[in-house]
């Protein structure tokens, strides 16, 4: 009790207990020493880290520890465990010390005793009921740690107290190397997921990423044993890295080191064209030409893409979201596995299923031809159409059912709003994007073109305003 006490007022001396705080959420301990000839602060870290964390080193350590000043009681009982100190583990205990106090990686004594395969100090911290299952911020527990770093009398220890056996989860993508972790690599302990929020479904999830709000894309927990739906996470993450254009979703970054595996991208809070759509209906006509610009910039920019066009194969509504300035984005790029035939030409792979039941599929997809670029020209002409019309093409009937009329019948839904919503020349565009014949079709830098002259043309006639290129509210 006098040695706590006494290292307890010599601290609080000389830090506040923000500043205490603060600093015991920077140690990560590993034994490795520098030193500063300006810096009398001795920096260290502790060698064996948890058998989750992506940066552990699993080298030989042969360093001696050496107690380093102003430490706080976390941390002063984190260094006694991985130093092996019984009694100093013993005295800070009985000085009032919680046996299961962590640090910001959520560690605690028994993680670190466990990592450096000192058994008594872990009999110790057992007999003061210390928490077995506790897990860091990574998942790992005090037995995966000593599984991994193989101290079996402690990993056996662990388990006759009803610590269950450690399963091995390693990602599809982990690095034998850390200095391998890609860039992208994001720590998960820094995203807060909110799994409550209304506007992201099925596997995207609304979290807070460093103060910032993010959609969080996560990897279905039975997808790790399937190398197709790996391959298919590894070219999504792939294509998102390299595109980067305003009417493109942005990537931020993805987590591949720890399970569940995620992707990271921008966050969209007012959801996607399809919801938008079906709560306004048909949009005016300076909207639906702003909104088709910026789908036609955006895929322009996916088309163009070196070395090789990204070809979406997927664009409908549900794919392009917007922004808080009501700018549009796509989405959904990169999840058809393609068979490349040639530069510009494709084939889904073998392995790919098409959703028959979007009518917004091209005929090319639909009977799984060769295809090219022109099967997202196919697909805008119907999003092109919806966007004036109010409903989606061929209306009431199953989208199955209108996908068939589309794709096999060759049938193509009727205008039926007036000239001044719908003007002659946006008709013949969309008559265009949708013609069974794929060499027919515009290519997206074409589309922007009429697109702007269509604009001219309708602002001029009186039928736009003329603060048409300013944003919408």
């Amino acid at each position: 009790m006098e040695m706590a006490s006494q290292l307890k007022r010599g601290i609080s001396r000389q830090f506040s207990t923000g500043s205490l705080r603060r600093m015991s959420g920077r140690f990560s301990f590993r034994r490795q020493f520098s030193f500063n000839q300006k810096e009398s602060v001795l920096r260290f870290s502790f060698g064996r880290q948890s058998s989750l964390d992506p940066n552990r080193n699993r080298g030989p350590i042969k360093e001696v520890l050496t107690m380093p000043e102003n430490l706080d009681f976390t941390m002063h009982l984190l260094f006694m465990a991985c130093r092996g100190d019984v009694k100093g583990v013993e005295d800070l205990l009985k000085g009032g010390v919680d046996v299961n106090s962590i640090d910001l990686d959520g560690r605690t004594a028994l993680h670190i005793a466990a990592c450096e395969g000192h058994v008594d100090v872990v009999k110790l911290l057992l007999s003061r009921r210390a928490n077995i299952v506790a897990h860091d911020r990574w998942g790992s527990t005090a037995a995966a740690d000593a599984r991994y770093y193989g101290n079996v009398e402690v990993y056996n220890l662990l388990k006759a107290r009803g610590a269950k056996a450690p399963k091995i989860r390693k990602t599809p993508m982990v690095v034998s190397n850390p200095r391998e972790v890609p860039e992208y690599e994001l720590n998960p302990g820094d995203l807060q997921l909110r799994r409550s929020d209304g506007i992201l479904k099925g596997n995207y999830q609304a979290a807070k990423w460093n103060g910032t709000k993010v959609s969080v894309k996560i990897l279905n927990k039975d997808s790790y044993l399937d190398p197709q739906s790996i391959n298919a996470f590894k070219l999504e993450l792939t294509l998102l890295q390299k595109v980067r254009h305003p009417n493109v979703v942005q990537f931020v970054g993805a987590v591949t080191q720890n399970i569940p595996m995620m992707i990271v991208s921008e966050y969209h809070p007012k959801g996607d064209l399809g919801n938008y759509l079906q709560k306004k209906g048909h949009l005016q006509p300076q909207k639906a030409l702003r909104f088709a610009l910026d789908i036609a910039r955006g895929m322009n920019y996916l088309h163009e893409c070196k070395p090789d066009p990204i070809i979406h194969c997927d664009l409908k509504p549900k794919n392009i979201l917007l922004d808080n300035g009501g700018q549009l984005k796509i989405a959904g790029f990169g999840l058809m596995k393609l068979s490349k035939m040639s530069f510009d030409k494709a084939k889904l792979a073998s392995s790919t299923q098409i959703d028959k039941s979007s009518l917004y599929v091209a005929p090319e997809v639909y009977k799984n031809e060769i295809f090219d670029r022109s099967v997202d020209v196919f697909s805008f002409g119907l999003i092109l159409y919806e966007m004036f019309e109010g409903y989606p093409a061929f209306h009431p009937m199953a989208p199955e059912d209108a996908a068939q009329q589309t794709c096999l019948q060759g049938m193509r839904p009727s205008f039926k709003t007036k000239s001044k919503s719908c003007p002659p020349e946006l008709k013949e565009l969309v008559g265009e994007c949708w013609d069974p014949e794929a060499v027919v079709r515009p290519t997206f830098a074409e589309v922007i073109v009429r697109l702007d002259k269509i604009v001219v043309h309708c602002t001029k006639q009186g039928w736009l305003k003329e603060t048409f290129k300013l944003p919408w509210k």
